[in-house]
């Protein structure tokens, strides 16, 4: 299995073709339909983003000097991270099986702890590169918290919470959806989540829309808050009371796809 798992990434890694992107431009207007439900809300933001392409895709980008790549048929899944540290090529990789690291050519044999940290760490990137795909697996909940203005646009406001069986590791963790009720992108987010010191939260802004094969990509401004007692669903209006410090930004660099056939 190990050999099969640094085979297959090997094949992955080498045997991708590029895709040219065509970006999808949507005026926006005032219409809201009010009488959408969540789901429906996320069905219709997965569809805008690619939909099922995003079944049947193989991606590659790079994020902070390290490479990416991801390979989707149907409800088979290879998620690959490869970091090159001096001479050594140190690569992770999670699939439906589960989460394996090889050194070169080596299987790494790690603690369980540490292996489900290394596990969430490469699984946090692809999951936040694809959004909102992966927002109708069984283990989300999605709540309409009603509608939102931000920056004179007007947002659905949707709440995602995961259940304990099948929601991961970070199943505690809770985001905020800002989805436009025209063309039903998602342009902000904010997510909490466990630290050491406490519950962190984030609010993110994207920017720099681009697709690539059909499916939508976008980077994001990431921003921090000081205020421990702010809840997670009013980091929008303090977004806009600009309230907010700027920490990073999360981009995206070199992002090609290839769709895959049956």
């Amino acid at each position: 299995m190990k050999n099969y798992f640094f085979l297959a990434a090997l094949i992955f890694i080498l045997g991708c073709k590029n895709e040219n992107a065509k970006t999808n431009t949507v005026t926006p207007t005032e219409t809201v339909e009010s009488a959408l439900t969540a789901n429906q809300i996320i069905d219709k933001a997965i569809d805008v983003a690619g939909g099922e392409r995003f079944q049947k895709s193989s991606l590659k980008f790079e994020f902070r000097d390290v490479y990416y790549q991801a390979l989707r048929k149907n409800h088979e899944f290879l998620l690959v991270r490869l970091k090159v540290e001096g001479t050594d090529s140190i690569f992770d990789m999670l699939s439906n099986v589960g989460y394996e690291r090889y050194k070169n050519d080596a299987f790494v044999q790690l603690e369980d702890s540490i292996a489900k940290n290394y596990e969430a760490s490469v699984n946090s990137v692809h999951y936040f590169s694809v959004l909102p795909y992966g927002l109708n697996d069984k283990a989300v909940n999605k709540t309409l918290l009603g509608t939102e203005t931000i920056k004179d646009k007007a947002y659905y406001k949707i709440k995602v919470t995961f259940d304990q069986d099948g929601g991961g590791e970070d199943f505690e963790d809770e985001f905020i959806y800002w989805i436009h009720t025209d063309s039903f992108k998602v342009d902000y987010l904010a997510y909490s989540y466990e630290e050491e010191s406490g519950r962190g939260q984030r609010f993110r802004e994207a920017y720099n829309e681009r697709y690539r094969g059909g499916l939508r990509f976008v980077d994001y401004n990431n921003f921090k808050t000081d205020d421990a007692a702010l809840k997670l669903e009013d980091l929008g209006k303090a977004f806009e009371a600009n309230s907010l410090k700027l920490l990073s930004k999360i981009e995206l660099e070199n992002v090609t796809v290839e769709l895959v056939n049956d």
